[in-house]
């Protein structure tokens, strides 16, 4: 090669050298704003990385130990599954309750007979003194704060209509009952002041005499004759169904009468069984008992008032009473739940523990090749937390079935609210992550060196 020709091919290498220099400046720089710009998103990418090989790690860790990790959430699992029947269970019997309940009149005051003496000086049963009459119902009228005031005389009797026959409570009342009471009609109409005043031979049915007497005959009860102790009473209402009354009883097996029908007719007595009265409202409650017991007193001659041969039972006392007692019960069912959870709890960080001091040379090694100590913590913790959702969603399905369960065998309408789930399932994740904290920092927390060393 000729020195011209070797001259020329240097000259043509400068030249592309610094042409590519050239060309390749602007992109290097490019580089370097772009390293300076993005650093926080090239942690963030660290990051999402780091929290995705933990995941992975934690998913490896439980799919190598099936059945070591399903025993681990066991407890997990009883837990949120007892949760989720006991309040389902809770709430069902809350709803059953406060249904039986609901017909009671929160402003309502009940007057009952007190306890006769007997031979001996034995006491009997609540109610068994005659000691009301209908003279004390029609004072107790004139009380500030009363709306509405109806004696009541009970009779059990034997109805009949033609072919059919119904034993049940039959009831004189005031016209003013179906006020105090809020009962409402299905078909005809309620007892009048004229049938009270006229001491009319008229009745009114609940839903359940109204089957049992005339739905298999097909017969419209309205304007029907029935015999009430072979006494001719004529059908002029049916009242609307309410179920169960305070006693769990059925409060539609019964039939209202006139009260001055029923003492002329049936019972022949002068006293009642009990008197109801209505208060205006119940901010007025207090106010109102206070008067109608003094009232009482007075009328019976009473200087004391622990010699009453009455009682005064406030209906709202009662709705408080009941509903005081759901929310015990509920809170009690809920504890023992928890403590399921916790126990489940205890169980996870135990196999935490174990897992850590089996997999030390895998933390060592990762430590050794650039793992940080939070790499580390996160796929434990990501490990347990794996262990309790995945208890937790299979406790809500045992849960929820269980529920269903119950409610079925017990006869009670099914309550589920989706919070009680919610909450279930987040305790259950919160109880993995407090219970695999410890486990996680210790794993953290080792020396890569004597983790090395680890057999």
């Amino acid at each position: 090669m000729s020195s011209t020709e070797q001259q020329s091919i240097e000259t043509d290498k400068q030249a592309t050298t610094s042409e590519s220099s050239v060309a390749s400046a602007p992109a290097v720089r490019a580089r370097k704003q772009c390293q300076q710009t993005s650093n926080g998103s090239l942690q963030r990418r660290r990051g999402m990385l780091a929290f995705y090989q933990s995941f992975r790690s934690a998913l490896v860790a439980v799919r190598a130990n099936k059945l070591r990790s399903l025993l681990t959430s066991l407890g997990i699992i009883i837990g949120v599954a007892a949760v989720i029947i006991m309040v389902s269970t809770s709430q069902s019997n809350a709803a059953q309750i406060n249904q039986r309940l609901s017909f009671l009149n929160p402003d309502e005051l009940v007057i009952r007979a007190g306890s006769a003496s007997s031979t001996g000086g034995v006491r009997q049963a609540q109610g068994t003194s005659s000691t009301l009459k209908q003279s004390d119902a029609d004072s107790l009228t004139s009380i500030a704060h009363v709306s509405a005031v109806s004696p009541i005389v009970n009779a059990n009797e034997q109805v009949v209509y033609q072919s059919e026959n119904w034993s049940t409570s039959v009831q004189g009342i005031y016209p003013t009952y179906q006020q105090i009471n809020s009962w409402k009609m299905q078909e005809g109409t309620f007892i009048s002041d004229a049938d009270q005043q006229n001491t009319s031979a008229v009745a009114v049915i609940g839903q359940t005499v109204a089957d049992n007497l005339f739905t298999s005959l097909g017969v419209d009860p309205i304007g029907k004759e029935i015999r009430i102790n072979s006494i001719p009473f004529t059908v002029e209402g049916v009242l609307a169904s309410k179920g169960a009354s305070s006693s769990f009883q059925d409060a539609d097996d019964v039939i209202y009468i006139p009260f001055s029908a029923a003492q002329k007719k049936l019972t022949g007595s002068t006293s009642v069984s009990s008197i109801d009265v209505l208060v205006d409202d119940s901010s007025n409650m207090t106010t109102a008992q206070a008067a109608v017991e003094t009232r009482m007193e007075q009328l019976h001659n009473i200087a004391n008032s622990s010699n009453d041969d009455f009682q005064i039972q406030n209906q709202s006392t009662v709705l408080q009473t009941a509903q005081a007692t759901a929310q015990s019960l509920y809170m009690l069912l809920i504890s023992v739940a928890a403590i399921s959870l916790i126990v489940g709890g205890i169980g996870i960080m135990n196999i935490m523990l174990v897992s850590v001091t089996e997999r030390t040379r895998e933390i060592g090694i990762r430590i050794a090749i650039g793992a940080r100590p939070g790499d580390v913590m996160m796929q434990f913790l990501i490990e347990a937390l794996m262990l309790s959702a995945l208890g937790g969603i299979v406790g809500i399905l045992i849960g929820v079935g269980g529920a269903l369960i119950t409610a079925t065998v017990m006869a009670v309408p099914f309550a589920l609210s989706p919070l009680a789930v919610i909450l279930a399932f987040g305790f259950s994740v919160a109880v993995g992550v407090i219970f695999g904290f410890y486990p996680a920092q210790r794993a953290s927390q080792l020396d890569p060196i004597v983790a090395l060393r680890s057999e």
